[in-house]
């Protein structure tokens, strides 16, 4: 073949696919762990989503069918699903995912235009506004004392009903990051706090094969170069050397580097939220920056914060640091020399 050799950039609706093939193993592994509540919640998103984005579209006079089909909507409904507890009531998913693509996404100007993650946007308006249902995350399987089918799942997910003699806290538990900030609330060290069930050999009992599928979605994206290297490494990098630096102060008050690698959003937050490229950087060098600022930020939140993940908040709170990243990362034009 003659020169020039360009290869053809893939298209929105080709990279969005690979990012939901991606987020299979993630979603099976939470059907494995939690039961199939993860599945109604997913749909509801998803519906709420392409909705939203068609109302949007039409009332910007934007033609709906080329923009709804380009997948974007999806993964931003998949990714607040999936950062939401499975068995969140109905009206939960369609206010998050509903402010996510009319406010954070279209109000902006629609995909390409929004300076902040949608999926983090709708995410802490729901942390913020609704508290107590957002951290009434399933049990796992194994440790439920009670276990609903998928349709008692539903019950309580549109009508907000339980079978007679199930009561809510017995389907239901703190994660375990916030198992962890509350334990050493009172007064116990992580040692003692990582002794209760909830717990496995690096994180939650159960989540960590969730952080592994999202670590295996994630190489995936690498393989197709759907991301780059360098947000994941920084954000996964910063994330360890800060919490080994705790750690290695007083270890009965921090928690292991690795236990928060396998904990919470981390992995979905390195793979799949900060490498988003309309809200990151541009350049090498401000992914590498963005990145690990958002673990430093992100372990900050988690060690010292109110809440017991930080992921959201670091996401958007470098989503603000972008310009200025760019600004001052951008490699110097060609043949001008250095002032």
């Amino acid at each position: 073949m003659s020169s020039p050799h360009l290869a053809m950039a893939s298209s929105v609706s080709v990279i969005m696919g690979k990012v939901m093939l991606a987020l299979i193993p993630a979603i099976a592994a939470y059907v494995y762990v939690f039961g199939p509540a993860i599945l109604a919640t997913l749909a509801l998103a998803s519906l709420t989503a392409l909705v939203s984005e068609a109302i949007m579209l039409k009332l910007r006079g934007v033609p709906v069918q080329p923009f709804l089909m380009d997948g974007s909507a999806l993964v931003t409904g998949w990714l607040l699903a999936l950062s939401v507890p499975p068995l969140a009531p109905w009206w939960l998913v369609v206010i998050g995912t509903a402010f996510a693509i009319m406010v954070a996404k279209q109000l902006y100007g629609g995909l390409g235009n929004n300076i902040f993650n949608p999926a983090m946007v709708g995410y802490a308006v729901l942390i913020v506004s609704f508290p107590v249902p957002m951290t009434q995350w399933l049990a796992p399987e194994t440790l439920a004392a009670q276990h609903l089918d998928l349709g008692q799942q539903l019950a309580y997910m549109l009508l907000g009903s339980l079978p007679e003699g199930i009561r809510l806290d017995a389907l239901t538990m703190a994660s375990p990051l916030d198992t962890l900030k509350s334990q050493l609330q009172l007064q116990h060290t992580v040692r003692e706090a990582l002794a209760l069930p909830i717990f496995g050999s690096v994180g939650g009992k159960g989540t960590e094969l969730v952080a592994a599928a999202y670590l295996a979605g994630g190489a995936y994206l690498l393989q197709q170069r759907v991301i780059t290297w360098h947000v994941p490494a920084a954000f996964l990098g910063g994330l360890v050397a800060i919490s080994a630096l705790f750690y290695g102060a007083d270890a009965d008050r921090y928690a292991a580097p690795w236990f928060h690698l396998a904990s919470g959003a981390s992995l979905i937050g390195a793979f799949f939220i900060l490498t988003d490229p309309v809200t990151g950087p541009t350049t090498p060098k401000g992914k590498l920056l963005f990145g690990a600022g958002a673990g430093l930020l992100t372990y900050l939140i988690r060690a010292f914060g109110g809440y017991p993940d930080g992921v959201a908040f670091a996401c958007l709170l470098m989503n603000l640091c972008v310009p200025l990243i760019d600004m001052y990362t951008q490699p110097p034009v060609f043949g001008k020399k250095g002032g």
